[in-house]
């Protein structure tokens, strides 16, 4: 039961008949009361009227019984309390629902979600977290909520790179599994030969032409390559404790053989440009800092293909193959005009067409404490295996240190960057990832000295009314998170619930409570804390264990 909801369905009628037409109750948790509207301030203008004298009449038409109280407050908020029966009846069907009053949606839509993407032959470092653990959280919920969820892994496996690689496998011996036992020492030595040896160099151009034609011997030692890194990114996100798995991986490569298709499509469509031998699409509404059209460069001078060719060819796939109904590309900031752009000429293709959005899903960066971009102190990129096995050998558990990062990362808004404190990032205090898991097994150790089940939930102390109330804002705080593609928004959530709790915990005893009925609705009340926070957690992708 989404009070939030009900009492915006509640307050609707009137503010309408005030109004004359229907108007937004803006219905909003308030720290003066227990929800309030600030609808009759937006309507005194068109009114013409006070807004305190419009907030009364609408306050003498709703229809509240049983529901709330309504009172004039301030220049012209309405404040609503909820009652202490429509409190608990909200309580005891949100307890009795294994889905904690959160139904599934009765519309679902396939989401195609692209995330992590790291490059084969490469560790993954620093850079890969952001990506993987915002994009895990939003496949997490958007799947819990209904939606058809299909995961995507944007491998980067194709490219003039390849040659370079399959060649320094070559004169390695040809085994992947043998003779890569540190991915990014692989690529350095491979490239430094590439640098630095002409005959490497042009055995390695010459290797890059018989991959792309589709020579047997390049083709297995290149799909050697892809295994081994797959096998690799693999371990890494089983320690993450994300959901991509192995059906997931969908590199560049996938497309090759889709891009002449693409040229020939737009090229039809009179959406082509030459520039200086490039073929390119000029989307309206994008220019440079000079006023200068900018390019969408689809086929490159020397006849070859980039990003943008491929993110075409992707988007395609994923509506036309793929049924994708929202399409979201969690990739950094930087690259916002890059999508902006490629979704424009798609839609101007026709291959994204009005009832199919596209979102780039973008986010900061993780800064040192010098406020820079991460780095080990020898200016190198941090591997993040290295930050992971950091992590749980500083904690008490793996849980506890991978759950840090991942808390710390989701629980800011995606958009900014933040530093990277370890320190803080573990402590047992404040708006931390073991702050939160410490409250769930503080919870479940109640229930363990108990001895007996949680009864029926009756709200009488201020403490057990805060964090119900809290409680109850589960269901928005999912919904809100999902629908925005805002992690943090659940985040916050799952805090003032711990918090909340730590206060009633503190102020209601639960095992010495003064009656064996307040005893059992306080372990109503544990449980149903316990349940949310666990969900949350899961929904986040944070493990909450049982004992700390």
């Amino acid at each position: 039961m989404d009070l939030e909801v009900l009492l915006q369905d509640r307050l609707a009628p009137a503010l309408e008949a005030v109004a004359g037409h229907p108007v937004d109750p803006a219905v909003r948790v308030s720290p003066h009361a227990d929800f309030q509207s600030g609808a009759p301030l937006a309507l005194a203008r068109e009114l013409g009227r006070p807004p305190r004298e419009i907030a009364a009449e609408v306050a003498a038409k709703a229809d509240l019984a049983g529901l709330a109280e309504i009172a004039v407050s301030g220049p012209g908020f309405l404040n609503l309390t909820v009652s202490g029966s429509a409190l608990d009846e909200a309580l005891r069907a949100t307890a009795a629902d294994g889905r904690l009053g959160v139904p599934r949606t009765t519309v679902p839509r396939r989401v195609v979600i692209d995330y992590s993407g790291p490059n084969v032959a490469k560790e993954m470092h620093v850079g890969h977290l952001r990506s993987t653990i915002i994009g895990d959280a939003l496949a997490r919920m958007l799947e819990w909520l209904g939606d058809d969820v299909v995961r995507v892994n944007h491998l980067g496996d194709w490219g003039t790179p390849f040659g370079m690689l399959v060649e320094h496998l070559i004169d390695r011996g040809g085994d992947a599994d043998h003779s890569i036992s540190d991915l990014t020492a692989f690529y350095q030595a491979a490239r430094v030969k590439f640098d630095n040896d002409d005959d490497f160099r042009r055995r390695a151009r010459l290797r890059v032409v018989a991959l792309q034609s589709g020579d047997p011997v390049s083709r297995e030692l290149w799909r050697e390559l892809v295994s081994r890194s797959e096998r690799y990114f693999l371990d890494v996100y089983a320690r993450l404790g994300v959901t991509l798995g192995p059906d997931d991986f969908a590199g560049e490569s996938r497309y090759q053989d889709d891009l002449d298709g693409i040229v020939a499509e737009l090229g039809e469509k009179g959406l082509l440009t030459e520039s200086d031998g490039a073929l390119c699409v000029f989307p309206a509404g994008f220019t440079g800092r000079d006023g200068v059209a900018l390019p969408l460069i689809v086929r490159k001078a020397d006849g070859g293909y980039g990003y943008a060719a491929t993110d075409l060819a992707a988007i395609r796939h994923r509506v036309r193959a793929l049924g994708g109904q929202r399409l979201l590309y969690v990739v950094g900031a930087p690259q916002r005009t890059h999508f902006e752009m490629v979704f424009a000429v798609a839609r101007a293709a026709g291959w994204l067409p009005d009832v199919v959005t596209a979102e780039h899903i973008g986010f900061g960066s993780i800064l040192g404490a010098d406020g820079r971009m991460l780095r080990t102190r020898a200016g190198d990129t941090v591997k993040l295996a290295g930050l992971l096995d950091e992590a749980a050998g500083r904690a008490s558990a793996p849980a506890i240190g991978i759950g840090a990062i991942k808390y710390a990362d989701l629980s800011g808004d995606r958009r900014g960057d933040y530093v990277f404190d370890l320190d803080r990032m573990l402590a047992i205090t404040g708006n931390t990832g073991p702050y939160l898991q410490m409250a769930h097994a503080r919870v479940r150790s109640i229930f363990r000295r108990a001895g007996r089940p949680a009864g029926t939930i009756t709200v009488t102390e201020p403490a057990e009314r805060d964090l119900a109330l809290v409680l109850l804002g589960f269901e928005p705080a999912v919904r809100a998170a999902a629908g925005s593609a805002e992690p943090h928004r659940l985040a916050v959530h799952l805090h003032d619930v711990a918090a909340a709790f730590s206060a009633f915990y503190e102020r209601c005893p639960v095992l010495r409570a003064p009656t064996e009925e307040v005893r059992r609705s306080r372990l109503g009340l544990a449980d149903l804390t316990a349940r949310t926070l666990h969900t949350g957690l899961f929904l986040l992708g944070i493990e909450a264990p049982e004992e700390i």
